[in-house]
């Protein structure tokens, strides 16, 4: 069975392909030949996922999923949440996020956060939800070279180190995208006969 990802990101679909059982061929909108951007105008995380599925499913009538994902800090309740990638302006730069972040809570001692995922689904015309949740805190300055976006300030429960200084291999088995995709993949493994 094919199942577009609303993605241009080559890269997750590559590693999303290789977890998903074998019925199911996986290709991303530039394979597919859909080259424009599908506009996030949302304000949650799930409305943002569910209008690129929607505009794709409408358009083609082709089983897809997309996920969007929001760190959300309890002291700014919940910002940047669905605004995480342009927190600091239209122009989606990290570094400038991070820095409005930070700046935003310097003078405060609570710094509970959580990264949030949730992926849109759409199977033969249903549509579901998945969601997953990385708990922790926002440190006080940038830490580690890997990952992007927030992961330099995003120390998850239990750890000592932000994901930024975890391996791939370590982020993704407590990531909030990879619990999310987990479930979707279990849904996908149970439901093959859709």
């Amino acid at each position: 069975m094919e199942l577009i990802f609303c993605t241009h990101n080559e890269n997750k679909v590559i590693e999303i392909n290789k977890l998903l059982p074998d019925e199911f061929q996986l290709i991303g909108l530039s394979d597919f030949g859909f080259s424009d951007e599908i506009e996030e105008t949302g304000s949650t995380l799930e409305e943002n996922a569910l209008i690129k599925v929607r505009t794709i499913y409408n358009g083609y009538k082709k089983n897809c999923f997309a996920d969007d994902s929001g760190l959300e800090v309890d002291a700014l309740k919940g910002k940047p949440g669905v605004y995480s990638a342009r927190y600091a302006g239209n122009q989606k730069n990290a570094n400038d996020n991070i820095s409005k972040l930070l700046e935003e809570l310097k003078e405060i001692d609570d710094r509970k956060a959580r990264f949030r995922t949730v992926i849109a689904l759409i199977l033969d015309g249903k549509e579901y939800l998945f969601e997953g949740i990385a708990k922790g805190e926002i440190s006080r300055s940038p830490i580690g070279k890997n990952g992007f976006g927030y992961d330099p300030i995003f120390i998850p429960e239990n750890q000592k180190l932000s994901f930024a200084q975890l391996t791939l291999l370590e982020k993704n088995k407590i990531s909030h995208r990879s619990l999310a995709f987990q479930k979707l993949l279990e849904f996908l493994k149970a439901n093959k006969s859709i």
